[in-house]
């Protein structure tokens, strides 16, 4: 055995029948799991000055003027005190002015390859109109609204027949990809499936083809389970490729986060908000990405029932390197039972 292998555990390799991914597990590169703590812990201002607007951000309260058109607001009124902002992003990925792809004829010289046009939809949620409050600062009932802002939009890219899939995702900290400290989220609409969520729905498929039940569904929680509330369940999954990785998932069978009514924003608001709280507390307050893995929007009826939606939170506490690159399968020096016990212990923030 190697002389850093922890309490005997060897190396194993896990398969996550949800995105078929293999994960190398690997004690050896790993301190105790109450050890991990994020060395670059994303910067924030105190929440106790809800009130602060700063110079020159675009996303505070008084400065629309400096954002890119807007979409709509939360309350749905011209009333100046708004709650949540969504807006088209200045810097986008794709451009919603291009021709619909769809109606663009294959350029014969191109020899068979494909190249659409770049249209899309890139959006910004201003998550708050006060520069000192992070998402995990809000209540419940604030975290729901911001929640139903992202389905009022997907419903609203989902109008587009072109638009076959919509991403929303959170980038919180510079080394996890936010350009801004002000608390916001993106929503990308595109006009193809991208190949992990075909690859994931392909795994779903072949689960239930083998087994007729849902990959989600049968995710057994005894050891993985971090907390839950009265339709979500939060668990460190059984093959997660980083270390301390969340995914709150709907109790009952549910393909579209879009369907989210208000009950259920709530709730989700509430286990969301404490996952975020108990991260911090434990791992130092580390960058993190979250992400709500959904259905393609044009996906059949048959389709459905192996389909099921979840949201995932990745703290950034390690590095992808030259391996995981290559090969597209990670290493993950925490055993997640390990993590989620971890989680699990850590008292409810206030």
């Amino acid at each position: 055995m190697a002389s850093g292998q922890k309490q005997g555990r060897s190396p194993e390799l896990r398969k996550d029948w949800v995105t078929n991914r293999w994960v190398v597990f690997s004690p050896a590169r790993a301190k105790r799991p109450s050890d991990f703590k994020s060395k670059s812990p994303a910067s924030t201002t105190s929440a106790t000055t809800a009130d602060q607007i700063q110079d020159g951000c675009p996303f505070c309260l008084g400065h629309e003027h400096l954002c890119a058109p807007e979409i709509f607001r939360v309350p749905t009124s011209s009333d100046p005190d708004w709650k949540i902002r969504v807006i088209q992003n200045l810097y986008p990925a794709l451009d919603r002015t291009l021709n619909d792809p769809s109606a663009v004829a294959p350029n014969p010289n191109l020899n068979g390859v494909e190249v659409l046009g770049g249209f899309g939809f890139h959006d910004v949620v201003i998550e708050t109109p006060f520069h000192s409050l992070q998402l995990s600062d809000l209540s419940s009932q604030e975290i729901s609204q911001v929640l139903l802002a992202y389905k009022n939009r997907i419903l609203q890219l989902a109008a587009h027949s072109s638009i076959h899939y919509v991403q929303v995702f959170k980038n919180h900290g510079a080394s996890a990809g936010a350009s801004l400290s002000h608390s916001h989220s993106q929503i990308i609409g595109l006009p193809v499936v991208p190949p992990n969520v075909s690859a994931r729905v392909d795994s779903m498929k072949q689960f239930f083809n083998e087994t007729g039940k849902c990959s989600v569904c049968e995710i057994q929680v005894k050891e993985l389970l971090i907390d839950e509330s009265t339709h979500f369940i939060s668990v460190v999954p059984f093959a997660a490729t980083f270390p301390f990785e969340i995914w709150i998932i709907p109790r009952d069978h549910s393909s579209h986060f879009h369907q989210l009514d208000e009950a259920k924003a709530v709730d989700l608001g509430g286990l969301l908000k404490l996952m975020l709280r108990k991260m911090a507390s434990q791992l130092n307050n580390p960058p993190f990405n979250f992400m709500i893995h959904t259905s393609p929007l044009r996906v059949t009826d048959p389709q459905l029932p192996y389909i099921h939606w979840f949201l995932q939170i990745i703290p950034q506490l390690t590095i992808v390197a030259g391996f995981e690159m290559a090969t597209g399968c990670y290493i993950n020096p925490v055993f997640p039972e390990d993590a989620a016990k971890v989680l699990r212990e850590v008292p409810n923030p206030e």
